[in-house]
């Protein structure tokens, strides 16, 4: 095996489930997000060799993985099927409480696809535990403008979630 290989397989199996998080703030089915998550890891592949150590590995692969969801909704725009639940394993210690949270996770989830993308970006980003420094890195913000777009989506969320009541 490679050093760039072993350099991707290292990449993709400690950020394959935030990677694939990822993918399902951008798509609809889970069959969509599989497709995402493969257009991401192909374009990682490619990228790996040009890496120039300018910036975290972490920070390169979710700038990558920003790109192909950016144009996965460019190319699907026309096409969108209709919403449908993202899948959330949950285990369940109490079927109520389990079933208050999943339905919660799942306006949440509606709300996030309601946003313009600048913000959907900068949510998913976020719940992926990046900075505001490593955030406006991968999109090519200022990290003020990373807090001013947290700020909107927030307020836009708070917006919706009240609406879905």
């Amino acid at each position: 095996m490679s050093r760039i290989e072993e350099r991707f397989q290292k990449l993709l199996s400690a950020n394959s489930h935030a990677l694939m998080r990822l993918a399902a703030t951008y798509t609809k089915t889970p069959s969509d997000r599989d497709d995402l998550f493969q257009d991401i890891a192909l374009a990682i592949w490619r990228a790996l060799p040009a890496f120039r150590g300018e910036s975290s590995e972490r920070t390169f692969i979710f700038r990558i993985a920003q790109n192909r969801a950016i144009t996965h909704i460019a190319q699907r725009r026309p096409a969108m099927a209709p919403e449908e639940e993202v899948e959330v394993p949950d285990p369940r210690p109490n079927p109520e409480k389990g079933f208050a949270k999943e339905q919660q996770v799942r306006r949440l989830s509606e709300a996030i696809h309601l946003l313009p993308v600048e913000y959907r970006q900068v949510i998913a980003l976020i719940l992926e535990d990046l900075n505001y420094s490593e955030i406006a890195e991968v999109l090519g913000i200022s990290e003020s403008n990373v807090g001013v777009r947290l700020n909107r989506a927030r307020q836009m969320l708070r917006h919706l979630m009240e609406k879905q009541r």
